[in-house]
């Protein structure tokens, strides 16, 4: 799946909205049955009362988790001048690794050094939440939403990090409950502002 991203806006206009393109349609049909053999291979008795409903709701729940919502990354021409780091921080989010179907969960701190424009705050939010109902991992989920804003801001620098718990690892293999997984993309100036880098870490 290919994501693209809007040229910058005129002045005085909106940016267009993000979109996906060849973006896969869930055949919802087919998961039911397959939820139903998967039920089958567990050794479950699908026509039980209680699993009856379940791959309707399994299809669902994936059709929800998978479907991104369209929106319009409204920008701003920076009229004031602003030149200092616009940091919104502990966004949470949920995905889906891709690896084992679990979800993985957390916050992300999203920032950049402006340049000509700004962008609506809580677009940082709806890009986050674009990319990450797909089937994910973290490393490419924190590149995917720095390129984007990069991209459609033409900004002096973009900033992400991300922390997330994976059910993945806390629920099976080690188990190890609570762990958290750090990943971060800094382009522009802030690749090499360490004085500013460090207010995307948490304890900063």
């Amino acid at each position: 799946m290919t994501l693209t991203a809007p040229l910058p806006a005129a002045p005085g206009h909106e940016a267009a909205p993000l979109r996906l393109v060849g973006e896969r349609r869930i055949d919802r049909d087919r998961v039911e049955r397959a939820v139903g053999e998967l039920l089958a291979g567990l050794g479950r008795d699908a026509a039980d009362p209680h699993l009856r409903d379940t791959p309707r709701r399994v299809a669902d729940a994936f059709a929800e988790l998978l479907t991104p919502q369209a929106f319009e990354p409204t920008t701003f021409a920076n009229e004031g001048g602003y030149d200092d780091l616009v940091l919104v921080r502990d966004i949470p989010f949920h995905s889906l690794c891709e690896h084992h179907l679990l979800p993985f969960r957390g916050v992300a701190h999203i920032g950049y050094l402006p340049g000509e424009r700004l962008i609506g705050l809580s677009k940082l939010a709806r890009a986050l939440d674009r990319f990450a109902r797909d089937l994910q991992v973290q490393e490419r989920l924190t590149a995917q939403v720095a390129d984007w804003l990069q991209d459609t801001l033409h900004a002096r620098g973009v900033g992400v990090v991300i922390q997330a718990e994976h059910l993945c690892m806390s629920l099976r293999g080690i188990g190890a409950a609570g762990a958290m997984t750090v990943t971060s993309a800094f382009t522009g100036e802030l690749a090499a502002d360490q004085e500013r880098r460090k207010r995307f870490l948490p304890d900063a």
